[in-house]
């Protein structure tokens, strides 16, 4: 991805993008809680995180389109922007949802944080730019990072039978995740990012409310304080902050700062998921972990250079 930061970087961009990053690394750990708290299932969840996030998105969506006016989205924009919201925000968090049920916190953050690597990959073999020394060394750390803390988790995680499937669910979050990023840092430039931000998160909320209305029936759900309180925080605290600050960032900082500070984002969910969740800290994990760090900011640094 090509880089699209301003000639004059801001302290409050940097600081807006860090809390983003922060606030987004709460989503997990709101999602074990319910389901730990509750006997609520992922699809019935992730309907409810989008239900109450979708008037934020409507009031966005009138406001980006009065404000981001100038240029019309053309009939192939609007067909990105769409097929991006259903790649990014639907199966991406249906895929984490599900994946949340059977491994920790902890374990999801790490994979998922993949992202950055497979955007590299898809723009590598897809769109054929040049892969450096630089990046290459940065993939081996990432995965060997994943790796490790993968086999530390499996050492304690035994008794899990769907500890390899739940894995799987989050690493192809990740992977649709990479492919909403690559193509959002092509058409953001073009539409707005405002705009997109609220369009891709609606196409994403029609696709789960659909897949809600085939599977699901809303008399199952039970809405209890409990539900609903935990809902409400993912959907505001989790997803609808965040998402806004992370879009601010790229606009004052740059996309490749984002993916720096962004970083932070393993390390917040680890830490929360320890002292919320009660989620063992074990050697293999930090070692990952740092190694995973290492290889995304060796990725930033070359973006940057």
């Amino acid at each position: 991805m090509t880089d699209t930061a301003p000639k004059h970087t801001t302290l409050a961009g940097y600081f807006i993008t860090l809390t983003g990053a922060i606030l987004f690394s709460t989503k997990a750990i709101f999602v074990k809680l319910a389901f730990n708290h509750t006997k609520v299932d992922a699809v019935t969840l992730l309907t409810l995180r989008m239900l109450f996030s979708l008037p934020f998105y409507l009031v966005a969506a009138w406001l980006g389109s009065k404000k981001e006016s100038i240029n019309a989205i053309t009939a192939k924009q609007w067909f990105y922007i769409l097929l991006m919201g259903f790649l990014g925000y639907y199966l991406s968090s249906l895929f984490d949802f599900i994946g949340l049920q059977y491994i920790s916190a902890g374990l999801e953050r790490l994979i998922l944080f993949l992202y950055p690597t497979f955007a590299i990959l898809i723009n590598t073999f897809i769109f054929k730019s040049k892969l450096s020394r630089l990046q290459v060394i940065a993939l081996l750390l990432t995965y060997t990072g994943i790796g490790i803390a993968y086999f530390g988790e499996l050492r304690i995680d035994t008794f899990n039978k769907e500890f390899y499937f739940g894995s799987f669910m989050v690493f192809l979050c990740a992977l649709t995740y990479s492919v909403y990023l690559v193509g959002t840092g092509r058409i953001v430039p073009k539409v707005g990012v405002t705009r997109y931000t609220a369009y891709a998160m609606l196409a994403a909320t029609v696709g789960i409310f659909v897949h809600f209305i085939a599977t699901r029936s809303i008399g199952t759900i039970v809405f209890t304080p409990t539900l609903v309180g935990y809902t409400i925080a993912l959907a505001i605290i989790a997803t609808v902050l965040p998402s806004f600050m992370i879009s601010n960032g790229m606009k004052k900082i740059g996309s490749n700062n984002v993916v720096i500070i962004t970083s932070i984002g393993p390390v917040s969910t680890i830490i929360q998921a320890h002292f919320v969740l009660g989620e063992p800290i074990f050697a293999e994990q930090v070692i990952g972990t740092l190694l995973v760090l290492v290889g995304v900011l060796m990725i930033g640094k070359k973006n940057k250079a």
